[in-house]
């Protein structure tokens, strides 16, 4: 015949006691918090990714004013020259009238040290080289689509030239998860896939209310709306490159900071 022990009982009791006293805890602090079963309170959660994109936004602005910088007026532009302390560099062109942005390149170092080409992120591309033989001159078709970055003070906007399609043919989406704007065609001629790399620097949304697209003359242009922290940086940064004293058309040394 089996003999239950006394204390062998009372220890049952107590460990049940314990396991229930944790879960009644766990169960208050989820209510606390205001947990749903899959982590915080969506306003904690929010407040968190709104702290480390201030922070990424606040990190590039710290990153652009300790760049050294060379400024330049010319052909009624302001020219600015940053070179960066991991060595990569920036040219941006400015309006002066309109304090518009005209012109965005980059230029990064090979793993040899040696000077890349510049790739263009605003602006009309760079002409492709012309590849000539002895018999023959081998260049770009003209009448492939030709994609370009060209911003306002308010949005961000992309033009495509060369697309004689009617505007209904054309799909224009964000695509939240791959950080992306996506073109395509319903007839298939055409399909574009890019990124907004002022949004990525700064770890900013990418919001599908933001987006619109227009065709006219066959151009599709498509404009998305700056969101407020990318205004704030722009005229932060304005601010910033106007102090420079850029030397004028026909100077030789050009002022840095």
């Amino acid at each position: 015949m089996y003999i239950v022990r006394p204390w062998l009982f009372l220890m049952a009791l107590k460990i049940i006691e314990l396991v229930l006293n944790v879960v009644f805890l766990l169960f208050i602090f989820c209510i606390d918090l205001g947990c749903r079963g899959d982590g915080l309170r969506p306003e904690v959660v929010l407040c968190n990714r709104n702290i480390s994109r201030n922070m990424a936004v606040q990190s590039w602005i710290d990153t652009l004013k300790s760049s050294k910088k060379t400024a330049l007026i010319h052909d009624g532009k302001r020219k600015i020259h940053y070179l960066f302390t991991d060595g990569k560099e920036m040219a941006e062109e400015y309006d002066l009238k309109t304090d518009e942005l005209i012109v965005r390149k980059w230029r990064h170092k090979s793993t040899l040290g040696a000077q890349g080409q510049w790739q263009v992120e605003v602006g009309e591309p760079l002409a492709a080289p012309v590849i000539s033989s002895d018999s023959e001159v081998i260049k770009e078709n003209c009448s492939n689509p030709v994609f370009m970055r060209r911003d306002t003070k308010s949005s961000f906007q992309w033009r495509i030239r060369n697309l004689p399609y009617p505007r209904d043919v054309f799909s224009v989406s964000v695509e939240p998860s791959d950080r992306c704007i996506i073109i395509k065609t319903s007839n298939k001629k055409y399909y574009k896939k890019f990124s907004i790399t002022d949004l990525d620097r700064s770890q900013l949304p990418l919001d599908n209310s933001a987006l619109s697209f227009t065709h006219a003359n066959n151009t599709l242009i498509v404009s998305y709306q700056k969101p407020k922290e990318t205004l704030t940086l722009e005229q932060e940064l304005l601010k910033e490159l106007k102090k420079l004293k850029g030397t004028g058309e026909g100077d030789v040394d050009c002022k840095t900071q």
